[in-house]
């Protein structure tokens, strides 16, 4: 990608998104337009990141549910307007960057290791 454009992207790039990986499971507040246009409402989408891709502007991610005992899949632009927020609900440990695998299992099968976080237990010192 060529500097200049490089530059103008970065300035239009949303900050306000929380750090996630392939793996994890996120809730996407979604803004929809209701029939004619007028009423705007916010639909949650809660699932695994299966892969992100692209740079910049260009950026995006697929997020799999499974609704009803069939898999849904979106793919949404990082920086885009439609999506209202993004929440961490879990972080989970994968070895892969897209996580194809996942469209072939379910029930237990499709389940990801989740990542444990220890808090560093600091003793008092005893004066």
């Amino acid at each position: 990608m060529k500097p200049i454009i490089a530059k103008v992207q970065q300035s239009q790039l949303r900050k306000d998104h929380p750090v996630f990986r392939p793996g994890d499971t996120i809730r996407v507040h979604v803004r929809l337009k209701e029939a004619e246009g007028e009423k705007e409402r916010i639909q949650p989408f809660e699932g695994v990141v299966m892969s992100r891709r692209g740079e910049l502007l260009g950026e995006s991610f697929t997020v799999r549910r499974v609704s009803f005992g069939i898999g849904v899949e979106r793919i949404f632009p990082v920086h885009s307007p439609m999506i209202s927020s993004i929440e961490m609900i879990r972080e989970g440990r994968v070895r892969r960057a897209k996580l194809n695998y996942l469209r072939g299992r379910k029930g237990k099968a499709a389940r990801i290791k989740r990542v444990a976080k220890f808090e560093a237990v600091v003793p008092k010192s005893v004066e």
